[in-house]
């Protein structure tokens, strides 16, 4: 009785660990590259099925900026997130492209039919810019802070890019500014820190991106579900492109997330994954 009570204890344990290796195979799977155009684009995947949750950085880091909700995003969806061209480990283009057709490539080699879109920032550009091309494949749009092509940028906004730009210390520009990282994050201040750091390309590369259309007027033809996120904390240019686009994008809905900067998923990972997994999930996903 003693050797069968063991026995059995011995297998439920196997089968523990069985599983535990299963789970964390799917969230921490190795990343790949796929041929693009004559680039290479860098990206992790993990669950699985027909569609997809693609996660689209923002034009400050590259995809580790999505480290904090990865796991929780693993867990529910099949989910997907790649460099862009020049970051992390994609390598630099040496001609111009278009960015939606770099996230059409990988849907397309990843068998992906469908996809909701999170976009961050200049991703929310790109995000937008394929929705309007690639209608048919696009489930969701998450706007977190976004930009869009042909909305007209502040002198503030012009004049801390090209402050950035001069900068001998690029990385202390982004960390130190407080529409990054809202005042009193100080440990999301520190992750940007070491993101920056340790992957200074994503700032020294050149993009040659080419020009889309504006998305406006085009984007009140949009019919995709549509969540934008903004922190309160983030700069009044994107704070108008949000009120500018939850008015112009058929039920789309805006939050505003308290005490929070551009790069909410850094600050405050557990809002922001409830936030984008109960938007899914109440559409279908």
């Amino acid at each position: 009785m003693r050797n069968f009570a063991a026995l059995s204890l011995i297998l439920l344990i196997f089968r523990a660990g069985l599983l535990f290796a299963q789970t964390v195979n799917r969230v921490t799977s190795p990343g790949a590259f796929v041929e693009v155009d004559g680039s290479r684009l860098y990206y992790e995947e993990c669950g699985t099925g027909q569609k997809a949750v693609v996660l689209l950085h923002d034009g400050v880091v590259n995809s580790a900026v999505w480290d904090d909700v990865w796991p929780t995003l693993c867990k529910q969806f099949h989910t997907i997130r790649y460099d862009r061209r020049g970051y992390g480990r994609s390598l630099a283009t040496k001609k111009p492209y278009y960015e939606a057709d770099d996230v059409a490539a990988l849907l397309l080699d990843r068998k992906v039919s469908q996809a909701a879109l999170v976009a961050s920032s200049h991703g929310g550009n790109i995000a937008l810019s394929f929705a309007l091309r690639y209608s048919a494949q696009v489930s969701g749009l998450v706007l977190i802070g976004p930009e869009a092509e042909g909305f007209p940028y502040s002198e503030h906004f012009a004049m801390a890019q090209m402050a950035f730009q001069g900068a001998k210390d690029p990385t202390e520009i982004r960390v130190q500014d407080t529409y990054f990282i809202a005042s009193g994050n100080e440990a999301a201040r520190e992750h940007l820190r070491r993101l920056l750091n340790a992957a200074p390309q994503d700032h020294k590369h050149n993009d040659m991106p080419l020009p889309e259309k504006p998305v406006f007027p085009y984007v009140k033809d949009l019919r995709m579900p549509t969540l934008i996120l903004i922190g309160s904390a983030d700069i009044a240019d994107n704070q108008a492109v949000a009120g500018a686009l939850v008015m112009a994008i058929p039920g789309a809905a805006r939050v505003v997330v308290p005490d929070t900067g551009h790069l909410m998923y850094l600050e405050k990972p557990e809002i922001f994954s409830s936030l984008v997994s109960g938007f899914l999930k109440s559409h279908g996903f």
